[in-house]
């Protein structure tokens, strides 16, 4: 999958690398902004008790 990415980003090497960097960051921001909010109450995890 990778590699299919990267062989079709335009560009030299320098722009494909900046390309990817792009795109690395903006998955991540998706994931942080929509996907963990909407996730987060589905989660057990705050859900902790102790005796």
């Amino acid at each position: 999958m990778y590699g299919w990415i990267w062989r079709h980003l335009p560009g030299p090497l320098y722009l494909r690398i900046a390309e990817a960097v792009v795109l690395v960051v903006g998955i991540v921001a998706l994931l942080m902004f929509v996907v963990f909010p909407w996730a987060e109450p589905k989660l057990p995890f705050n859900n902790v008790t102790t005796q």
